[in-house]
């Protein structure tokens, strides 16, 4: 894969990425309007993360890290790709339907265990309901992402990355319909999250079959390959789920708080806009072609691809967490702030944003650094930073919530994010040159820095001069446009002159048409 196709293929997933997240703080928007921060959003969003927990174990993390690499390999070197994907998928379809089925059993016992401060109020007992509806998404939505990974690994990004826009479609058409039909917002919302998960799949599972990929489910079969894919992805589904655990070990410090779940929740949702479009299409991109490149034996492209991913990366990251520390207030107060949540919830959502905004770029940088490991099929290394990396999460989140309450999660998600960074740059210095970015990522990082920089200084000066506007419900819709406006415009200017990137790099991609 040439860089001009490595770039179109990450803004092809970051296109449709992108249309997810944006609905995503859409169906947030909506959420926090018609619900708002309280017991029953703090219930749904325990609930909620269950699933997507378990998800990015079995699915995204372990799958992804272990069955693309063999997958993609088998694919280019004509080794029957599909039986290996039939047994992949029944393989898994098994172990989903065994966890959901003792899932919904002890379901108390689980939300126990992931929110304990629950125990002792309403929310407890929501919080089982709810996720006894919404536990078998788990099911769909994962072999949606295997089938994900077998286009991901044929070079066809688009249906895989256009999937989950479908789950926020159905979500915010079910709230809508339910708030106007005088019907309970928060059931509707609930019973909506596993048909969206058999819609994703259903699409997935079609486009797969249009590629030539043609699954059908049978008997789990242990064949060497599927020994061999258990021993990869074991170790690779907590390397790839370090987040997701992180996340719940705020969620368990947070439930102690009333409305921080929620709040901490509104927050991730937001920050997950650039990580989403930028991170993950980067992840997803990366992953299959580095390890084309292994079996060709071509360290030299694996290393220039490898270095545009990073470059590509922290050009589009760095000026957006720049954008999430120093402005936040006006981008939660206008998308968040109205119906049941007040100015006091914004405040809180602000302060949670700034501090991910910090971590902005160690999360997307593990989706850079982490397919270097998974792409030699080795999940171990990863799996040992993340255990000291959740370590550290833990300890800082449990030691600073006594001293400064339901924020000290958002600190600990951050520097734990960073942490994994360092370990895994150490790391990789010993994989070779495949693993080192070149002079030209060298020459242009100091150049994305300095230009964010002058991008923040621009948004700052002209939130001041704006400020009054965001007071104005009329108008801050028009003010917020402005900012970012004003953020973007500088940012690309400054960043053009500086060269920290030629904007003639991304035209040319965009101009290519993606598969």
């Amino acid at each position: 894969m040439k860089p001009i196709r490595l770039m179109s293929g990450i803004l092809t997933v970051g296109f449709w990425t992108l249309a997810s997240r944006i609905l995503g703080v859409a169906r947030e928007i909506i959420i926090l309007a018609l619900i708002g921060p309280g017991p029953l959003l703090d219930a749904f969003v325990a609930a909620f993360r269950l699933p997507n927990m378990f998800r990015r174990f079995f699915a995204e993390g372990a799958f992804n890290a272990a069955f693309v690499p063999m997958f993609s390999k088998k694919y280019t070197a004509g080794e029957d790709p599909v039986t290996f994907a039939r047994d992949a998928m029944n393989g898994l379809a098994f172990v989903l339907m065994l966890i959901t089925a003792v899932a919904l059993i002890f379901m108390p016992a689980l939300v126990y265990a992931t929110a304990s401060g629950f125990a002792a109020s309403e929310r407890f007992d929501l919080t089982v309901g709810f996720g006894r509806v919404v536990f078998p998404y788990i099911f769909f939505i994962s072999l949606a992402a295997l089938f994900s990974g077998v286009l991901n690994a044929t070079g066809r990004f688009a249906v895989a990355a256009a999937a989950p826009v479908l789950l926020n479609i159905f979500v915010i058409s079910a709230m809508v319909a339910a708030h106007f039909a005088g019907q309970d917002v928060i059931m509707a919302l609930v019973w909506t999250v596993p048909f969206a998960g058999v819609a994703q799949l259903a699409l997935t599972w079609y486009a797969a079959q249009k590629a030539g990929i043609s699954v059908r489910p049978g008997l789990p079969r242990l064949t060497p390959d599927m020994r061999r894919l258990m021993r990869i992805a074991i170790p690779a589904a907590l390397a790839g789920g370090v987040m997701q655990i992180n996340l719940l070990v705020g969620q368990q410090v947070a439930s102690n708080f009333d409305k921080a779940v929620g709040w901490l929740y509104a927050a991730d949702r937001l920050y997950q806009l650039p990580l989403g479009v930028v991170g993950i299409a980067v992840g997803i991109v990366l992953l299959p072609d580095l390890s084309r490149r292994l079996k060709a034996r071509d360290d030299t492209g694996g290393r220039e691809a490898f270095s545009r991913a990073g470059e590509i990366s922290l050009a589009l990251t760095v000026p957006c967490a720049v954008a999430l520390v120093v402005v936040p207030l006006p981008m939660v107060s206008v998308l968040f702030q109205r119906g049941a949540t007040g100015p006091d919830d914004s405040a809180a959502i602000a302060l949670a944003v700034a501090l991910y905004g910090l971590g902005l770029p160690a999360f997307v940088l593990q989706k850079v650094l982490q397919p270097l490991f998974f792409a030699r099929e080795d999940t171990c290394t990863p799996f040992r930073y993340a255990v000291w990396s959740m370590i550290a999460n833990a300890v800082i989140a449990i030691g600073l919530a006594p001293y400064i309450g339901w924020i000290a999660p958002a600190i600990a998600t951050t520097t734990a994010g960073w942490l994994m960074v360092i370990m895994l740059l150490i790391g990789g210095r010993k994989l070779g040159e495949v693993a080192r970015f070149d002079a030209r990522f060298r020459r242009r990082l100091w150049r994305i820095c300095l230009a964010s920089l002058i991008m923040g200084a621009a948004m700052w000066g002209t939130l001041v001069l704006l400020g009054p506007l965001f007071g104005q419900a009329g108008l801050r819709y028009l003010a917020l446009l402005a900012l970012l406006g004003v953020g973007a415009a500088s940012y690309a200017i400054v960043g053009q002159s500086l060269g920290a990137f030629k904007l003639s790099e991304f035209r040319n991609s965009l101009r290519r048409k993606p598969r």
